[in-house]
């Protein structure tokens, strides 16, 4: 299995990790700790160190109850990065739902766009569609970041999860985007309770079958720290590690994750059993 992009033809026969890069104030778990270009470049290059395979920048919070924030302002936080950081000869992914974004990032070289709303709002499926190759990341997400924790899912949310990324998947290749250009996300903590999200991780393999490559977000989120009694997203790290873990051994080729070094190590571990 493959994850063709701008630029790369990702091998995902071995899983990714796809290193965080928040340039915001606000993100829940590192939010104005690589705000500015300087900052977060310095941070793209300690992610590739650490054994990073892709990065994914993202200029806009989306935790529960996170603002919108205005065009100009994503723009002026996200562009110069990606200009900069498309130069590091690796796969570079834009964490937006914007389609005016989209169209800059990919005209400044991205490789990937990472979109929470699964390319629903305004036409950001034209913008992606339009372009020969980049990768797409389809994410499910119930209501929206305003308000999908204050009135998450009911129930068993699997079968709605299933049913939503197959629609979104087969609208893009209606569109003549290519299978092999889309991964898709179960959307761990948008909208969805504790219960469910770790009915997710125990029911991941069910989403298999649709075809397409799996990418899994558990790094620093809050069902962790329901689990773990960890307050601090940062105090959620060993707990991130084995979600990812978990998440692998159910069929994730690509895991999104904030601490990369802990993660890749990890992962070696499991990939040394799987040929021994």
């Amino acid at each position: 299995m493959r994850w063709q992009t701008t630029r790369f033809d990702i091998d995902l026969t071995s899983p990714r990790v796809m290193g965080i890069v928040n340039v915001t104030p606000d993100s829940f778990s590192d939010g104005g700790l690589h705000a500015g270009t300087a900052a977060a470049l310095r941070h793209c290059e300690q992610l590739l160190k650490e054994g990073a395979h892709i990065l994914d920048i993202g200029g806009e919070s989306t935790r529960p109850g996170s603002p919108a924030v205005p065009l100009e302002e994503e723009l002026a936080r996200v562009l110069p990065v990606v200009r900069e950081a498309v130069r590091l000869d690796v796969p570079i992914s834009v964490d937006t739902y914007k389609p005016e974004v989209m169209r800059a990032v990919l005209d400044a070289g991205a490789d990937i766009v990472n979109d929470i709303w699964a390319l629903r709002r305004g036409d950001a499926l034209q913008a992606v569609a339009a372009h020969p190759r980049c990768g797409v990341c389809l994410m499910h997400m119930h209501r929206d970041p305003q308000t999908m924790q204050v009135t998450p899912m009911d129930g068993d949310v699997l079968p709605d999860v299933l049913a939503f990324l197959a629609e979104r998947a087969g609208v893009l290749m209606a569109n003549g985007v290519a299978r092999e250009r889309i991964v898709l996300d179960p959307g761990i903590g948008f909208g969805k309770t504790v219960a469910q999200n770790l009915s997710l991780l125990a029911r991941q393999a069910e989403l298999l079958p649709l075809g397409y490559a799996l990418l899994a977000g558990w790094s620093r989120k809050s069902t962790l720290g329901a689990v773990t009694g960890h307050e601090r997203p940062a105090d959620r790290a060993a707990a991130s590690v084995a979600a990812a873990l978990l998440a692998v051994e159910r069929g994730a080729r690509v895991v999104r994750v904030h601490d990369v070094r802990d993660t890749v190590d990890a992962l070696k571990v499991w990939q040394a059993l799987q040929i021994s």
